[in-house]
């Protein structure tokens, strides 16, 4: 619905208000306190802001890594052109989980604490260093783009000489912290529901992460190609379909064999909640994207790819809140709802994500280099065609 041909929009309108609850919450949350903002408790601590704040987006980012790692480790070139907004995802998603971690922890201003205050025995120092250490080098990954907008290219060759070695430490940091994030419930075996509760919790943390960002990268590079008006990568796009079944595949074969071996498997046929949250997370994010994508005629088409990768990611974070709330609620003997206060925390995190993405495209190179000062682009002919000049 849009008004006045496109100056006040529907969705401007929904962003605003969004953006003054969230200010509204923002101010109960740090003058009135936890107790007053959520619905959390000494029997019932993590809720919304941990399972869909740092848990969903944290995994959401996991395109970033994932592009990197093609582009610059495994020196897959093509894939350059979709690195970038991957990349620009997962560094905001990052400094919005820095910004969403502030209203979760009691005393926000300690945050600082894990530099100097060490416990390596502790998965939360684990985290809390993977985050301060991947949003550091992130930060430096992104600076070619800025570079390139203000044309520094003697700083940008120095930075291209340590890219590889970069993305590869990179790489190795974004791995620990989406393992750390499955480490930190293997401390709760007799709380977490037997359905989500696995030794393997890091390693599916890690895979599923890689399926939602390859699934994340997808969605948005429909969407983007869509609201900014450049060319969609449908090889590149075909690509990540293929990458996507196989990820969901080998996840699968894990999430099942696991269950099978430990002998939980029948857990999954006890009518109840948890087994109907089991079962709408294992539809979403296994039984029906992979029944789609080997069909050839969804892998190859860069749309029906675009409605799986909706269903992927719905999928996973509906896995990790069934992880963080779901599996939780019954050693705690409570059903867990959260205040208004801590979704409209929530939706301003997004929101604020989704207004920084489009004003980055706006003004840096996210998607296209700019060519160098001097240098006429070439024209793009087609296969046999000559140049007038030579004709």
């Amino acid at each position: 619905m849009t008004i006045e041909k496109g100056k006040i929009t529907f969705w401007r309108v929904f962003l605003v208000v969004v953006l003054a609850f969230g200010a509204y919450a923002t101010y109960v949350r740090f003058f009135k306190g936890l107790g007053a903002s959520t619905n959390l408790s000494d029997a019932f601590p993590w809720g919304l802001w941990i399972g869909f704040d740092a848990l969903c987006g944290i995994m959401l980012t996991a395109g970033g890594f994932t592009l990197m790692a093609a582009v610059y480790v495994l020196n897959l070139k093509e894939y350059r052109s979709i690195a970038r907004p991957a990349l620009l995802t997962a560094f905001l998603g990052y400094l919005l989980e820095v910004a969403a971690l502030m209203f979760d922890l009691g005393k926000p201003y300690n945050i600082w604490h894990p530099i100097i205050m060490w416990n390596p025995r502790s998965p939360m120092f684990l985290v809390g260093w993977c985050v301060m250490l991947y949003s550091t080098i992130m930060f430096v990954e992104f600076l070619p783009i800025v570079f390139e907008r203000f044309r520094l290219e003697k700083a940008r060759r120095i930075l291209r000489y340590v890219m590889t070695p970069l993305v590869i430490v990179g790489v190795t940091v974004s791995f620990l912290h989406q393992s750390a994030l499955g480490m930190l419930y293997l401390i709760v075996p007799g709380k977490l529901h037997a359905l989500w509760y696995s030794p393997y919790l890091p390693i599916l943390f890690f895979i599923s992460a890689i399926a939602a960002g390859l699934a994340m990268t997808i969605f948005e590079s429909t969407m983007s190609s869509r609201h900014f008006k450049h060319a969609l990568e449908r090889p590149l796009i075909l690509g990540l379909g293929r990458a996507l079944l196989i990820v969901l595949t080998v996840y699968g074969l894990i999430r099942i064999e696991d269950m099978i071996y430990r002998g939980v498997i029948r857990r999954a046929f006890v009518p109840g909640y948890e087994t109907s949250m089991f079962w709408l997370e294992i539809a979403l994010s296994i039984i029906i994207p992979i029944a789609l994508l080997v069909i050839p005629k969804v892998r190859n088409n860069p749309i029906a790819l675009y409605a799986v990768s909706i269903l992927v990611v719905f999928g996973f974070v509906v896995n990790r809140l069934n992880i963080a709330v779901t599996g939780m609620e019954g050693s705690a003997g409570m059903r867990y709802i959260p205040r208004w206060s801590e979704v409209a925390v929530t939706l301003s995190v997004v929101s604020l994500g989704i207004v920084a993405f489009t004003l980055a495209v706006k003004y840096l190179p996210i998607f296209h280099e700019p060519e160098p000062r001097g240098k006429k682009a070439e024209a793009v002919l087609p296969a046999g065609a000559l140049p007038a000049a030579v004709r």
